[in-house]
């Protein structure tokens, strides 16, 4: 394809916010960023007044969109209808995830994963499974019956069958032996640890032999006590481990986000967490106001990463830049994209969004 210019009102670079500048953008690849007054002559310009030019999203945690629950429709239509719900809230990529489930599920997901990329899909990074090596104690919603630590075995099955399709998993390292966890990181998946009830010196020790992340913070983990400050404790106390946030107001206070982006900087970033409703499976989400539960327990969001974005600004009161990194730069930086995603520099993939406030009602809008 042609290069052609990008103009918006204003511009963020993942770094900075820049008026009067184009980014030039051939072949899906962004080839230089540059002030408007330099653009070469006769190139064809794509004017976007009153509104805001960002790096795309992206989600490292949903479960399904549309009424099309992944670890119930395992099929290429699911992951098509997630990665178009993504889209709408501004997400170039996301990360499917399948929560504690048969092992039969967990096969199939990744089948479909498979078949998606064979057909030329677009936008799905891979597989999040979490559970279902967690701690019964911090299930949440997760089946019960279905927990379990997990033998060697198992987990070299799985893996070996999900073998570039799995690129992170969810556990609790209290339940898991450092051989299983040195046996995940061979693979090169990224571990989180969630749903999990590690004590401060558990979750310390985890994180300093291989576990990068943490799901959820603040949900279905052991709580930030004066004497006993848990795994919430040792994600604010750790230098470099990084966790997710979900910015919905009813999983985690916004008084609380904002109390973790001060401890822990660009070590947060947000997902969606956002499921869809469904009558089958184990998993029976059914949508309440605007998140979802099941048999009574808070299962899910029904969040964008816009609307993510727009909570991180509006209600937790955390800056533009920020906010806007903590949905784009920081998630690609744990998942070592940041070379290519997550930024608007030259010799990165033009995946970008734009959000408009023209018409007095913000909105986000795809555009690469």
């Amino acid at each position: 394809m042609p290069a052609k210019a990008l103009i918006p009102q204003l511009l963020f670079t993942g770094d900075a916010f820049l008026e009067d500048h184009a980014v030039l953008v051939e072949d899906g690849m962004i080839r230089d960023v540059l002030p408007v007054s330099m653009l070469p002559v006769g190139i064809q310009q794509d004017a976007y007044p009153d509104s805001l030019l960002v790096p795309a999203f992206i989600d490292l945690q949903i479960y399904g969109a549309s009424g099309k629950l992944l670890a119930v429709f395992p099929h290429t239509d699911s992951l098509h209808a997630l990665n178009q719900f993504c889209n709408d809230g501004g997400a170039a990529f996301c990360m499917p995830t399948v929560a504690t489930n048969e092992t039969s599920v967990f096969l199939q997901c990744i089948d479909a994963v498979r078949d998606y990329w064979q057909q030329g899909g677009k936008g799905i990074l891979g597989l999040h499974i979490e559970g279902p090596w967690i701690n019964k104690a911090k299930r949440g919603a997760h089946i019960e019956s279905l927990i379990h630590a997990p033998a060697t075995d198992e987990v070299r099955s799985l893996l070996d069958y999900g073998k570039g399709v799995i690129r992170i998993i969810t556990l609790a390292p209290e339940v898991c032996s450092q051989e299983v966890i040195d046996l995940i990181l061979s693979y090169g998946v990224t571990i989180f640890a969630g749903h999990s009830n590690a004590s401060y010196e558990e979750a310390m020790h985890s994180f300093n032999k291989g576990v990068s992340a943490i799901t959820h913070l603040y949900n279905a983990m052991s709580p930030l006590q004066h004497r006993m400050p848990g795994l919430v404790g040792a994600a604010f106390d750790h230098p470099s481990v990084m966790a997710s946030i979900i910015a919905d107001g009813h999983h985690v206070d916004f008084a609380a986000v904002r109390i973790a982006k001060k401890i822990m900087g660009d070590r947060l970033f947000a997902i969606t967490d956002a499921v869809t409703q469904t009558s089958a499976g184990y998993y029976k989400h059914q949508f309440e106001g605007d998140k979802y539960t099941a048999d009574g327990i808070l299962s899910g969001s029904a969040l964008t990463m816009y609307q993510a974005y727009v909570n991180l600004v509006s209600h937790a009161g955390i800056g533009q830049a920020e906010a806007l990194r903590m949905c784009s730069l920081y998630p690609a930086q744990l998942m070592n994209m940041d070379d290519r995603l997550g930024r608007i520099r030259e010799g990165y993939e033009a995946k970008l969004a734009v959000i408009s406030s023209g018409s007095g009602d913000a909105s986000i809008k795809m555009i690469s």
